[in-house]
């Protein structure tokens, strides 16, 4: 897995193959949220604009894994503040 994608289709992928894998207990939900947030961080302005996530990464995503990226990023948001 690489930190930094310049394409939005590819970080979206990466995104989506992670939360499917946690939806088929490959891994753990921790592991899940260190990942999200290593992409998260490495990805800012790519993934989250104006604090919404980018429309073409959500539409890729669908709904369900876009709340549960939601989730992750506001829970350890919530957390460092």
């Amino acid at each position: 897995m690489r930190a930094v994608y310049k394409n939005p289709k590819e970080l979206a992928t990466c995104l989506k193959d992670l939360v499917d894998t946690y939806y088929d207990d490959l891994i753990s939900y921790e592991k899940m949220e260190d990942r999200i947030m290593k992409l998260v961080e490495a990805n800012k302005d790519s993934i989250y604009k104006d604090k919404n996530m980018s429309v073409k990464i959500a539409n890729i995503l669908g709904d369900k894994r876009t709340e549960t990226i939601n989730k992750v990023v506001e829970s350890k948001t919530k957390a460092e503040d």
